[in-house]
């Protein structure tokens, strides 16, 4: 029997009692997400998920692009290690991929020069009187919905397929960098066959897409876009992807990371506007979901609580084909129940007129 290597390697994520440190960028550019996956963690699965207003930046972007010291950002990490020990909790689940990525990276370097741990437990201690434990269980967000993948299937009114033809959705799974290819051995598949997205599209009904630039990098790339002169190589990244993945005409991109999100939504829209150049059906785009966004609208959460309309390419197409009921007149509309107005229509990339 032909050995299957990525089974070497695995993820541990604890069961319960999980620390959720929120991410800037997640709740800035999908602000929906965050709060389902709560919803999800607390109300669905019966889980204990501490969220606390005391929150703050990693700092991961800014010490990934050169910016912020390391000893800086250690100590910030540190700090959100002492929230964490305060509220009584040794299971901490970030939910930015650089987050992820960073807090792991931090706790390596502590293992393997301990000096450097006693060093930032004094920055820490002398500038706020603060004392922490270092994690037990470090995971992400998506690894708890794929641990509990098969659960959440039992109660979702929909699934991966499309309703028109009967046949399984056709998925683009996209996985952060900051995920898989920091620390690939903690991370179920490692670099090449991440198995988290993968589980979750497969287990709801849909089929994934291999296609060439599948583990290409989305572009995101930190100082590619920080530095305006140099956004123009995060676009070429998207739009590599996004040439690769076309002839095999996926129904949507999903993706772990936010920052991955929100680049292959938002190039898709500069890409047409450039160049005259769109993705996808009937020249509409190839909607990209968060794991949080599309587990909630599954669960039949309403699409528009979920915050779809934040998303460059309209995700109404895909809804359609899954048969996703919801009220276009409310896509607009704040929680006060006022019209917040229609935004502008691109010039390439084609939209739904608001109804």
């Amino acid at each position: 029997m032909k050995k299957q290597y990525w089974t070497e390697y695995e993820s541990k994520v604890a069961d319960d009692h999980y620390y959720y440190e929120r991410s800037c960028i997640r709740q800035s550019f999908f602000t929906g997400s965050e709060e389902v996956f709560i919803n999800i963690v607390r109300d669905l699965l019966g889980k204990d998920i501490a969220d606390d207003m005391n929150l703050h930046t990693c700092s991961g972007i800014g010490y990934y692009s050169g910016v912020v010291p390391l000893d800086t950002t250690m100590t910030v990490v540190a700090r959100l290690f002492a929230l964490m020990t305060e509220a009584g909790y040794k299971n901490f689940v970030p939910s930015c991929i650089t987050s992820f990525g960073l807090v792991n990276e931090v706790v390596d370097m502590w293992h393997h020069f301990p000096e450097k741990l006693e060093q930032i437990r004094g920055y820490l201690k002398e500038a706020n009187g603060k004392e922490f434990d270092v994690p037990e269980n470090i995971a992400h967000p998506c690894d708890i919905i794929y641990k509990y993948r098969k659960e959440l299937k039992e109660k979702m009114k929909y699934s991966l397929t499309n309703v028109h033809t009967g046949k399984p959705l056709k998925v683009v799974e996209h996985i952060g960098c900051h995920y898989a290819k920091i620390f690939p051995r903690q991370v179920k598949g490692g670099a090449e066959f991440p198995q988290v997205l993968v589980g979750m599209i497969q287990e709801w009904g849909g089929e994934v897409v291999d296609y060439p630039e599948r583990r290409h990098c989305c572009g995101f790339g930190f100082s590619q876009y920080m530095v305006l002169a140099n956004r123009g190589y995060s676009a070429a990244n998207s739009k590599k992807k996004l040439e690769s993945m076309q002839p095999f005409k996926p129904d949507f991109i999903l993706a772990n990371c936010p920052g991955c999100t929100m680049f292959m939504d938002r190039w898709q829209y500069t890409i047409a506007e450039t160049e005259g150049i769109t993705y996808g059906e009937n020249g509409m785009g190839i909607p990209v979901l968060t794991y949080e966004e599309l587990a909630a609208i599954l669960l039949g959460y309403n699409p528009w609580d979920v915050g779809l309309q934040t998303h460059q390419v309209q995700v109404e197409p895909l809804l359609d084909k899954m048969g996703i009921k919801y009220d276009p007149k409310d896509k607009y509309v704040g929680k006060s129940g006022a019209f917040l107005g229609e935004p502008e229509k691109p010039t390439h990339l084609k939209v739904k007129a608001y109804e």
